[in-house]
């Protein structure tokens, strides 16, 4: 029997992580009720679900976990309207819905073989976090070639994920470059916008693939910087999640041109993106 994708499967509230000083990101991990629906949830890095709250609604999510990470997924999310409000408000234990998982994925068939760039500004790291720890998998790793990650967040209290950034800083198989607009007394890391430290990283075009995510004025900065560096606009991706809204193209409200954001997205090259409607 062919399941409702309306109907969302029914998984406990385990684990919940105050990301940031402001407390308004955190990160939620999940455990399945049933077996047959953890199994069936299988998702790729650059994907999304829509997280149902009963009586409340939905909304759309990226998956923020790794594939590799077994009995779990995670998902960051920033209080910002009804439903993510009250999802801020939940305790573990909690029972609640998964509907997913829905859209494209990073292009890992692509990425096998070349060099990555991952570049992340503030809350927009969430599935770059997915895509790394799953380059960074030790079955996954010999894939790829050189990783680059380059993330950075106004100040250091908006940074994501510290422990996990702290480990991969430690690794010798991916060169890290951890960025915040403004230091504070506590802060001996990098200072400086994304874009500049793009700059400065300066990493090979030459058989490289550069995923870019963060908010529009970042990517517009950072955009011309790579263009610098030889890469191609076939050769840059970044994610139009935001635009997500049922999830499987029947609202229309992801609708572009000839394309449901929803259902073709949210993943494009920025090759396809320029043969989208001038709103993108």
């Amino acid at each position: 029997m062919e399941k409702n994708p309306y109907v969302p499967m029914p998984v406990n509230v385990d684990k919940i992580i105050t990301e940031v000083t402001t407390k308004d990101i955190k990160t939620f991990r999940f455990s399945f009720v049933n077996k047959e629906d953890e199994e069936s949830f299988a998702y790729l890095p650059g994907q999304f679900a829509e997280l149902s709250l009963f009586g409340k609604g939905e909304s759309p999510i990226g998956i923020a976990s790794s594939p590799t990470d077994k009995g779990y997924v995670e998902f960051t999310v920033q209080k910002a309207g009804v439903v993510t409000s009250e999802l801020h408000s939940l305790e573990e234990g909690t029972l609640m819905g998964i509907r997913g998982p829905l859209g494209n994925t990073w292009p890992l068939d692509y990425l096998e073989g070349k060099n990555v760039v991952v570049v992340g500004g503030g809350f927009a790291f969430t599935t770059l976090r997915s895509l790394t720890n799953y380059m960074l998998y030790e079955e996954n790793r010999p894939r790829f070639g050189k990783i680059t990650v380059v993330y950075g967040a106004r100040e250091p209290g908006l940074l994501l994920y510290k422990d996990e950034l702290a480990l991969w800083e430690k690794r010798d198989d991916i060169d890290m470059h951890v960025t915040v607009d403004k230091g504070d007394a506590d802060w001996k890391g990098r200072e400086g916008f994304v874009p500049a430290v793009c700059k400065e990283v300066a990493p090979s075009s030459e058989n490289a693939v550069a995923l870019i995510c963060g908010p529009p004025i970042m990517i517009r900065f950072t955009l011309p910087e790579f263009f610098n560096l030889g890469f191609s606009k076939e050769n840059i991706y970044t994610s139009l999640e935001m635009r997500m809204k049922c999830g499987i193209g029947k609202c229309g409200r992801c609708n572009v041109g000839s394309k449901y954001v929803c259902k073709d997205g949210p993943v494009f090259s920025l090759a396809e993106l320029d043969e989208l409607t001038p709103e993108y």
